[in-house]
């Protein structure tokens, strides 16, 4: 998806025959929801992010598999304990680290924060891209250039609820609808019950990824089931 990290929103992407026995309700996918109003700003903010599917613990990271069609890739999402004021509010840095065989290709910081409701917020990040020497920056920050913050986990996610998880016109333009509560996933860190899967959609790209999220991990797999075939899972998972 453009400029989004993989935790998240951030950020998984998978292929077939991984993670699971089978592959998890591919049929469920539904047409991009169009036109979703953003939601309000929140003025309260918590000073934890603990939403059970989405729980950002300083010294928490998660260790994932990517592979496509020519590539497999390391990722490594670490929660940091450095903070970052955006449009206001003080945010968690997460890094996103994606290597292959050794060599750094991406690095990511996302900033998020969580409202008094347990909403957790993405407010943006940055990207450092490495090719043939090369370092290339991009990303986006709520409240520079009209971006707008999204909402990267509902606090109490239901069946249809539709949201943004970022905006800035013709750059980072995602959404994401739950499809499920109930889906079940066998992977190599373990097996779960009762997880959560969304579809994140962008008018900017063609793909259509499904996103799996267990209670107290946060984000275990995700795979394409539009466009350019990929899939992450996650190999480890290591609490603070």
């Amino acid at each position: 998806m453009t400029m989004k990290a993989l935790l998240t929103v951030t950020a998984l992407v998978l292929v077939a025959g991984c993670g699971s026995d089978a592959e998890p309700n591919a049929e469920k996918t539904v047409d991009k929801p169009a036109d979703i109003p953003a939601r309000e700003f929140p003025t309260e903010w918590a000073e934890a992010i603990d939403n059970p599917w989405l729980p950002l613990v300083p010294g928490a990271s998660w260790t994932y598999e990517k592979k496509t069609a020519d590539s497999v890739e390391d990722v490594v999402v670490t929660v940091t304990d450095k903070k970052k004021t955006v449009d206001g509010v003080e945010t968690t840095v997460v890094t996103e680290k994606v290597t292959e065989d050794g060599e750094l290709i991406d690095d990511t910081k996302t900033w998020y924060a969580q409202d008094a409701e347990g909403n957790v917020w993405n407010l943006g990040e940055t990207t450092e891209a490495h090719e043939d020497g090369k370092v290339e920056t991009e990303g986006w920050e709520a409240g520079v250039d009209g971006a707008e913050a999204g909402i990267a986990m509902l606090a109490e996610p239901k069946v249809g609820d539709v949201y943004r998880q970022m905006f800035l016109e013709g750059e980072a333009e995602d959404s994401a609808k739950v499809l499920s509560l109930d889906e079940s996933i066998e992977g190599p860190v373990g097996s779960w019950e009762g997880v959560l899967q969304t579809e994140d959609t962008t008018p900017l790209e063609p793909e259509v990824e499904h996103k799996f999220y267990a209670k107290g991990v946060g984000a275990v797999e995700q795979h394409t089931v539009k466009g350019e075939e990929e899939q992450v899972v996650l190999t480890k998972y290591d609490k603070p």
